[in-house]
């Protein structure tokens, strides 16, 4: 749905309550958790990128049960979502939710924070992430959200910061569980950060693994994404929990196609940078074709490959 500002203010904000309420029953609906472990559940997306179609709901959400309380990962990117995610929590345990833990701060992965922060947790995230709020990249991305996702983020919509700012890794216990907080960023973010579930052997390893779909690249730091992955794949973790997609029994096969892909994308655009081709030329005859039926190819893909030529030139002038 495509906001029209040129109704009344008065009338906007009518429109905007009643298609939020609709939202929330909506969203309540399709937020079923899916178990992965005694302890452990997620919430999954739909496998394109955030739209008005689908409510805004593309990514992960998880948390934990401990014997006293609740630990959720990520929260997904709008209020009406996590107000569902915490809904949908509530079917399975109505213990306190203690913390939520963010594995990066993109927009998909933290606008549902009011309803936790509403229902008193403490928000935990690694301190690059404050670069977003003071840089005035949230901003710009809050004005395209309440363009894309009116009537899901609007007006109302607040961005809630960390409680606490991590500046390395962390432990800690909660009834009874053990958790362990690895900083991997900057790769797919600045302040990405995994969390495993020590007794489970789940990791959250939040949009370093995106499962069954293109990841969404842009700027990141390719070479540390990939050594983030490979840091994935010596863990042997028995489930991992991507940010998009299904979860993996499976790590070192499913981790295949983001790795494949971030290599193809770096070899290509690598090659056209060495051999100072523009880059409309270069992806112009780039073969796709290996990737170009995984979903959100279409939506990601071009904008990946130049964020990949922009960060390979600038790595060729570092050198």
């Amino acid at each position: 749905m495509t906001r029209n500002t040129s109704l009344p203010h008065w009338l906007r904000v009518v429109v905007s309550l009643a298609w939020l309420a609709l939202a929330s029953q909506a969203d309540a609906q399709t937020l079923n958790p899916v178990r992965v472990s005694e302890h452990a559940w997620y919430v999954q997306g739909d496998s394109g990128m955030a739209s008005a179609a689908n409510k805004g709901f593309n990514s992960n959400a998880g948390f934990v049960v401990t014997r006293d309380s609740v630990i959720v990962i990520d929260a997904l990117g709008t209020p009406p979502l996590g107000e569902a995610l915490l809904t949908a929590i509530r079917t399975i345990s109505s213990k306190p939710v203690k913390r939520v833990i963010l594995t990066h701060y993109h927009a998909d992965h933290f606008y549902g924070l009011p309803a936790f922060k509403a229902a008193g947790a403490e928000v935990w995230a690694h301190q690059a992430g404050k670069e977003y709020f003071g840089s005035g990249e949230a901003a710009a991305r809050l004005a395209q959200r309440k363009q894309d996702l009116f009537p899901w983020v609007d007006e109302h919509t607040r961005l809630v910061e960390a409680d606490r700012w991590l500046d390395g890794p962390a432990r800690f216990e909660a009834g009874g569980l053990h958790f362990r907080i690895d900083i991997l960023g900057p790769a797919h973010a600045p302040e990405d950060l995994m969390v495993t579930v020590e007794e489970d052997g789940v990791v959250f390893c939040g949009d370093i693994l995106f499962a069954g779909r293109i990841p969404f690249v842009g700027s990141a730091d390719s070479k540390r994404w990939l050594a983030a992955i490979d840091t994935l794949m010596t863990l042997k973790a028995r489930v991992l929990v991507t940010g998009h997609g299904p979860h993996s029994a499976n790590p070192a096969a499913d981790l295949t196609l983001t790795r494949d892909y971030l290599l193809y994308l770096r070899e290509q655009m690598g090659k056209a940078v060495e051999e100072m081709v523009p880059f409309d030329e270069a992806y112009a005859r780039t073969d796709w074709r290996r990737f170009s039926q995984v979903p959100a190819f279409e939506a990601a893909n071009r904008i990946n490959a130049y964020g990949t030529y922009l960060t390979l030139e600038r790595e060729s002038l570092a050198r």
